[in-house]
């Protein structure tokens, strides 16, 4: 009997390939999606569930982040500006996933979670040292009155049983606060003007600031301190005219 003649592998189309491929891809990403409980949500793309390389890339920017801290605390300090103001208001304008913990901790620690939320602080030589290492993510500057009064009438709020509630009320400022002799809206926005003896208190009841987010060209993404042309750092005076184009 004749020897069969060996036969060759079967021809597989190229779309065919590419279906298969887009098959297995799906699979991975269900796969996924059941380990983290998110089976029937959006689905999610291959580009973005994280490979091993985005995982390295993130930790190296986090290392460099924590190196660069360090610097700038430990950079020569030349004579400081003098203060003008007893009052600083902080704008977190940047910062995601290249942070290392002990920035976002000090972020955290400044009530500014997110990016686009404000907070009052009283100047003191900690407060600026905080300010330091967390300066590629946030811009400072003195307020004057009328930006205190605009961003309290208008961002102004409390948390009342887990919820945010506007100060439209007097009588909510005056059960919190009346105790301290602030029984409005008036008498809060003059405590934090002037930093006065209950500044710590109403900081307290009020909540950090959300601010709009600015119009093109306003802010650059640059991490340069403001004086050489980027965005973070301190403006001094000029926080006034970045609070009335956020407000």
């Amino acid at each position: 009997m004749a020897e069969e003649e060996a036969k060759g592998l079967d021809y597989i189309p190229e779309i065919v390939l590419k279906k298969r491929k887009n098959r297995d891809e799906l699979a991975f990403i269900r796969k996924k999606q059941l380990e983290l409980g998110n089976f029937g949500k959006k689905k999610k793309k291959v580009s973005d569930i994280k490979r091993p390389e985005d995982f390295v890339l993130e930790f190296r920017a986090k290392e460099i982040d924590m190196i660069r801290m360090k610097q700038r605390v430990k950079r020569p300090k030349s004579s400081p500006p003098p203060v003008k103001s007893d009052l600083v208001f902080i704008i977190r304008i940047q910062g995601k996933n290249d942070m290392h913990p002990k920035t976002k901790r000090i972020l955290n620690n400044l009530q500014l979670r997110s990016v686009f939320t404000g907070v009052f602080a009283k100047a003191t030589d900690s407060l600026f040292q905080k300010l330091l290492k967390v300066q590629p993510y946030v811009t400072y500057g003195y307020p004057n009155d009328k930006s205190v009064k605009d961003l309290i009438y208008k961002k102004g709020y409390t948390i009342i049983e887990g919820n945010p509630v506007p100060l439209t009320d007097n009588n909510i400022i005056e059960q919190a606060l009346g105790e301290h002799k602030i029984f409005g809206i008036e008498d809060l926005v003059n405590e934090i003007a002037r930093v006065g003896d209950h500044f710590r208190e109403v900081m307290k009841f009020l909540g950090p600031l959300k601010l709009n987010k600015p119009v093109a060209d306003v802010l650059h993404g640059k991490k340069q301190v403001f004086s050489e042309g980027g965005d973070t750092g301190n403006r001094e005076d000029k926080i006034n005219d970045l609070i009335s184009k956020m407000n």
